[in-house]
């Protein structure tokens, strides 16, 4: 059976929609039931230098109002905090918290485990060359957290 290439596009989305939607679901079962996946890009992007709205919008390709929104979100469930800038007393830098650490890792583990769902379903040669041609296909730039932000405009 012959697929175009929209087909690909869209076989590609999906597994990232299974994925997603799965971890997600997963995560709320072992008590993170108020975690999103545009908190995890997020926390991601400060934890990586994106310490205000208007960095963290830029890094998301969101807007400064929709990154100061999920900012507010993750300081008030205690995944962010704000703290003076030790180089401009003006400024407030943000940072992820222990708990938003954890998160994170809990997030790695759940997508591990997802990973090995998927290795038994289709088999670890099949899923170790799916990887493979991804990557190939994917390349060096590696992946930004730009997606929530992306998928809105880029159509």
């Amino acid at each position: 059976m012959s697929r175009s290439g929209a087909d690909l596009a869209l076989l590609l989305l999906g597994g990232f929609r299974v994925l997603v939607d799965s971890a997600t679901a997963e995560l709320a079962a072992r008590g993170y039931e108020d975690v999103r996946p545009a908190h995890d890009f997020a926390m991601r992007a400060i934890d990586t230098g994106a310490n205000s709205a208007s960095e963290l919008g830029r890094r998301m390709s969101i807007t400064k109002q929709s990154a100061a929104k999920i900012i507010e979100t993750l300081l008030d469930r205690g995944y962010l905090r704000r703290e003076p800038d030790p180089d401009d007393a003006r400024r407030k830098r943000l940072s992820v918290t222990p708990l938003g650490h954890e998160v994170m890792r809990e997030g790695e583990r759940v997508f591990n485990l997802l990973r090995s769902r998927f290795q038994r379903r289709i088999g670890k040669s099949e899923l170790a060359a799916l990887e493979q041609h991804l990557s190939a296909l994917v390349g060096d730039a590696g992946v930004r957290f730009d997606a929530p932000g992306w998928v809105a405009t880029a159509l």
